[in-house]
């Protein structure tokens, strides 16, 4: 019989992204799949368009809250169901390993997992785990990290670091079709900006206050979000898109300079292109502020420059576009020298050896 491989996590594209770069090579390899979610997070989503045929499971989950609610009285039961349905669906379809990538789903299937005795490896990829991954790590198998400095805050015998898990498809990007599709042909660099859904408001607005000096040197990509084009900002070589998706590696592979939040899945496909970067990580406000600590990791290694919300205006916008473009050179060879992370083949050696 084939191996069979369980995947879980969810509740943002992060807790996502790792398991659908993976998912293609178990495919390739002949593994069976099963994928545990939520019914309403965008995991469902995702997992149901990029493989429909893969079986998708429904469980209950709570949310891990750090505030006051009187949800986090009741979610506890939830979560309970959760194992219970977890355990129902891992008997039934008896997985050889679960790979875990987070999120609140993730806690119930990870706990049923110990209980029928299957092993579990768990992916984190901040710099500090996730209040998910925390409550998981007692019933891991073995924990990888993506940051070397996560390591040291958890059990030493089961954790290692593995880097960032990047899909593939991203190094398979084409610089000229890439011009094609923005309409992009003269010889200025191309400048990314990915403000990302979430409190895009104010690298938006900084970019469009700057818009006639950055054409000056740059060609444009606008990744502004659902909903966040402004129609009126016309200048040749700027483009606005809410989203890229199929296409994004081409447009990476014609981009010389990326502004962007600092999640990690985002940050660390950057690095393994060699893009210099300027990360505006999401406040300790909007976040758990993991972020900020994403961001300052990136720093000190020399991968790129920082600028924190409350610092953002016209003025320092601009001032660290010129301060990234100055420093391009450095920051690629800094990226040159660094650690490599495993590849999907490696992973995946990884995980067969755990297979019971």
């Amino acid at each position: 019989m084939n191996k069979h491989i369980l995947f879980t996590g969810g509740g943002s594209a992060g807790h996502v992204t790792v398991n659908t770069a993976l998912i293609p090579h178990f495919e390739k390899e002949g593994w069976r799949i099963t994928y545990i979610g939520s019914e309403e997070g965008i995991e469902k989503e995702i997992i149901t368009d990029q493989f429909p045929h893969i079986p998708y499971k429904s469980i209950s989950s709570g949310k891990l809250r750090r505030y006051f609610s009187w949800k986090n009285f009741t979610d506890p039961f939830r979560v309970m169901k959760g194992v219970m349905e977890a355990l129902s669906v891992i008997r039934k379809t008896k997985p050889d390993i679960i790979f875990s990538k987070g999120g609140f789903v993730s806690v119930p299937v990870v706990m049923a997992a110990k209980m029928a005795k299957v092993p579990v490896a768990i992916h984190e990829s901040d710099v500090t785990p996730g209040l998910a991954n925390k409550l998981a790590v007692p019933f891991a198998t073995k924990i990888f990290t993506t940051f070397p400095e996560t390591v040291k805050t958890l059990p030493a015998e089961k954790s290692l670091c593995a880097g960032a898990i990047i899909r593939e498809e991203l190094f398979k990007g084409d610089a000229s079709e890439g011009k094609r599709l923005s309409g992009f042909y003269n010889d200025k660099p191309v400048l990314m900006i990915m403000g990302g859904s979430l409190g895009a408001r104010k690298i938006n607005e900084a970019v469009r206050a700057n818009l006639d000096e950055l054409s000056l040197k740059f060609q444009i990509i606008h990744i502004c979000g659902k909903g966040n084009i402004e129609e009126q900002y016309k200048q040749k070589g700027y483009r606005q898109y809410e989203f890229i998706k199929a296409d994004l590696p081409h447009y990476l592979a014609m981009t010389d300079y990326v502004i962007s939040r600092a999640g990690s899945n985002s940050i660390f496909e950057f690095l393994a292109l060699k893009k210099p970067m300027l990360l505006i990580p999401l406040s300790r406000e909007a976040s758990r502020g993991d972020q900020i600590l994403n961001a300052n990791s990136f720093v000190k290694h020399g991968y790129a420059l920082s600028l924190e919300e409350e610092e953002l205006n016209e003025e320092s916008f601009l001032s660290k576009v010129k301060e990234l473009e100055t420093n391009s050179d450095t920051m690629i060879s800094n990226m040159e020298r660094g650690e490599k992370a495993y590849t999907i083949q490696d992973m995946y050696e990884e995980l067969s050896s755990m297979a019971r």
